[in-house]
């Protein structure tokens, strides 16, 4: 059970619970998805993920110390400890390796293993490689908002609808050029407008941005 008690930490929960859960959805797609974790009998890490997790960015974010992490996720400093000196490196081999780990070595996994992932995770999410799972989620909902609400700018929506699928961060304008360029986007060519935005591009919000920026600047 995670505990939750940083009022006397200072800690903007809100910022550290979306942190946290973009690291744990990132370190769910480094182990191979919630499907290879249910073919490996390992849905009981996710606990263990959860709290490291926390922990990294706690550790990371805030500068918090083994004390006030284990006070704020209930765990002994000991613990604290051995998760925040994982080696990530270490941690991924192992998981590659699984099938040849005894079943008591797969027990021993779950702190080490778990820190380990959730450096990973949380270096690749501060690079803007957020779980695709995750970001397919938020591309599909905000698609879906802007359909509900008629919004004004049609383009918004028809930009998710053609770049659905597409992987994050976006590097290459011609990547997004392709998707785009059987669209109008206030009367400009998509892929023209793809070839005119700032990369790389880390979100479908950030996306959306970009192109309001490019046509404003159009005007």
């Amino acid at each position: 059970m995670i505990i939750l008690s940083g009022n006397e930490l200072s800690i903007d929960e809100k910022g550290l619970e979306f942190l946290v859960e973009r690291v744990f959805f990132k370190s769910i797609d480094l182990l191979g998805g919630l499907k290879q974790l249910a073919e490996f009998r390992t849905l009981t890490w996710l606990p263990s993920l959860a709290r490291a997790a926390f922990a990294v960015v706690l550790r990371e974010e805030y500068l918090k110390s083994e004390d006030d992490i284990a006070q704020f996720i209930g765990l002994t400093r000991n613990t604290v400890r051995n998760i925040l000196r994982a080696d990530p490196d270490l941690a991924m081999y192992k998981i590659k390796h699984i099938e040849e780990l005894s079943a008591e070595e797969k027990r021993e996994l779950k702190v080490h293993t778990a820190g380990g992932v959730a450096k990973l995770a949380y270096k690749l999410v501060k690079d803007g490689q957020d779980s695709q799972t995750m970001l397919e989620f938020c591309h599909t909902m905000a698609g879906e908002a802007l359909k509900a609400a008629s919004c004004e700018s049609p383009w918004a929506y028809l930009v998710l609808k053609h770049t659905k699928g597409i992987g994050y961060p976006i590097v290459d304008a011609n990547v997004l050029a392709d998707r785009l360029s059987s669209i109008q986007i206030k009367g400009l060519n998509g892929a023209e407008v793809a070839k005119g935005l700032l990369y790389p591009i880390k979100t479908p919000a950030k996306l959306l941005h970009e192109i309001k920026e490019y046509l404003e600047a159009k005007v």
